[in-house]
This record gives structure tokens, C-alpha cells and sequence, in this order.
């Protein structure tokens, strides 16, 4: 029965990351999105019923630039260290690959957290716990839509309306929308919501 209970979480969590990957641009098949129970349990768990984790590794392609990768690792760490941390800088090494998630069932400890700014030159890393990712909060009903604007949308906005960077609403870096689409310091979002007079109006906020 715990092996079912994982593997039904696992597979949310696989779901809910190929739509994030999605969403910032790379290249995901629809099947891994809409991949029901039944078939992701056949694909990914041993005869035992419990998932490997290694084997929902994956990376992948930006749709506009293929020169930009991104690598996602599932650790079966539960609390995890540097050494898994290890496992992954070496993979991405040997891939040439400098953006990578790591998904993990429990925590990091703060060492590992180190290695992740230590390594902030080199790798773009972010890490998300296995519970971060059971529902898509994007998809949520109270969560408008958020677009990430590129570097030239934002300097047409900023000379349209006459603006300072300062001057726009922010969004933090740790905001779980801001997390899911990756944002940087200084990227714009814009976020689009119903209007009972206009339809549909728009907002803009900078990631800081």
C-alpha cells in the first residue's frame, strides 16, 4: 500500500514538472503531461510497485535556443547532502549542461544549499521538494495567468509608460509563482486577470 501511496505522489510530481519545464519554454511531450496513473506506475515502478527514481531523470531543450539545456534529477536522497549534490554538478558536467532542478522526498541540508551558491557561476540550480510539486499552483483558480517578459518587452514597457525598474510592483525571488517560473533578479512579469468592466486587465510586476 506505501508503494502505491508513493508512486500516485511521484507521479504528480512528474506531471507537475514537466508542465513547469513547459512553461519556461522547453520542450516537453504532451504524453509525459497527460501520462495517466495506470500507464506512469507500467513505465516507471519495479514489480514490487515502488517507482526508481533515476529513471525520471530527464533534460531537455529550450523551444527557441537548443543551446539552452536544462536537466532535471530526481534524488533518492531523502535529506539531501553534498554528496548528492556531487551527482548531479557531475552529470551536468558531463552533459555541458548549466541549468539543473533537483527534486527530493524530504529536505537539503544547509551544506547542500552551499553548494548550490557556491556553484551559482557556473550552474544555474534550483530545488524543489517533492511536496512543493503535488499540484500545479498555477493552475489554481485564484492564481491569474503570469507571462515572463522578455528583455525586449521590458524596455518597450518601461519607455511606454515612462517607468524606472524601481517604480513597478515587485514579486519576490522565494513567491511560489516566482519559483515555478524560474524568475532572475530584474525580469518583469506580466499577470493578467478577469475584470468585471474591462474583461481582462493587466499588471506588471519585477522580480527582485
Amino acid at each position: 500500500m506505501a508503494e502505491q501511496d508513493e508512486s500516485a505522489k511521484l507521479w504528480k510530481v512528474n506531471r507537475t514538472i514537466h508542465e513547469l519545464v513547459k512553461d519556461r519554454g522547453y520542450q516537453v511531450s504532451d504524453e509525459e503531461i497527460h501520462m495517466d496513473l495506470a500507464t506512469f506506475r507500467s513505465h516507471y515502478a519495479n514489480s514490487g510497485g515502488s517507482v526508481d527514481r533515476n529513471q525520471l531523470n530527464f533534460f531537455t531543450n529550450h523551444t527557441y535556443n537548443p543551446q539552452d539545456q536544462i536537466f532535471v534529477f530526481f534524488s533518492e536522497e531523502k535529506s539531501v547532502g553534498v554528496k548528492t549534490m556531487r551527482k548531479l554538478l557531475g552529470i551536468l558536467e558531463e552533459k555541458s549542461i548549466q541549468r539543473g532542478i533537483i527534486i527530493f522526498p524530504g529536505n537539503m541540508t544547509p551544506s547542500a544549499r552551499k553548494v548550490i551558491v557556491a556553484m551559482s557561476q557556473q550552474f544555474k540550480l534550483e530545488e524543489f521538494s517533492e511536496s512543493d510539486l503535488l499540484v500545479n499552483i498555477t493552475h489554481h483558480t485564484l492564481v491569474p495567468r503570469h507571462e515572463v517578459l522578455s528583455p525586449e518587452d521590458k524596455r518597450i514597457l518601461l519607455e511606454r509608460y515612462r517607468l524606472k525598474e524601481t517604480q513597478l510592483p515587485r514579486i519576490q525571488l522565494a513567491d511560489p509563482v516566482a519559483r515555478y517560473y524560474g524568475l532572475k533578479r530584474g525580469q518583469v512579469v506580466k499577470i493578467t486577470r478577469p475584470s468585471e468592466t474591462a474583461g481582462r486587465y493587466a499588471s506588471y510586476r519585477i522580480c527582485f
